[in-house]
């Protein structure tokens, strides 16, 4: 992943917890792992170090990612929103043409979407669809089942 991703002050906070989770907890859990497994003996016919190994490595991949994402991140300065239009953290009330039936979303980065909480990616079909969008304009978002339409009923924060 590259470019500068942007996130509420909460969602940057959870990733790096999450960082410093893995850093610390997780890479201490993977030695201990390691050191048990090469206490049983020869390590040429040992799975379960193979697999510690394999575990430690996958660990330090997720550990790389997650440090350029936090790298990458930048706090989005809720007072500079303009809610005239649909823009990350904006949050939309939309109404589905075809039903009637109205739903209010906020749009938020990738890894802070969560659509129990109603939080949907600026990346997903929906929140690529009302971005930029006003109040009144019908959204035509392409999903798996075909085109649905959304009009804009209201945008704040």
């Amino acid at each position: 992943m590259s470019g500068i991703s942007y996130y509420t002050e909460e969602g940057l906070q959870k990733l790096k917890d999450e960082l410093n989770k893995l850093k610390t907890k997780g890479r201490s859990d993977i030695a201990k792992q390691i050191a048990e497994a090469r206490d049983k003996g020869d390590l040429s016919e040992n799975a379960e170090y193979d697999a510690a190994k394999d575990a430690q490595g996958l660990l330090e991949l997720k550990i790389a990612k997650l440090e350029e994402v936090v790298g990458n991140a930048r706090v989005i300065d809720e007072s500079q929103i303009d809610t005239s239009k649909v823009s990350i953290l904006s949050k939309v009330k939309i109404k589905n043409v075809k039903n009637g039936m109205e739903i209010t979303y906020t749009i938020v980065s990738e890894e802070e979407a969560d659509l129990k909480a109603q939080k949907i990616s600026i990346r997903s079909p929906i929140g690529q669809g009302l971005l930029g969008k006003k109040v009144g304009d019908v959204a035509k978002i392409i999903a798996p089942a075909g085109e649905i339409k959304f009009k804009v009923l209201d945008i704040g924060m």
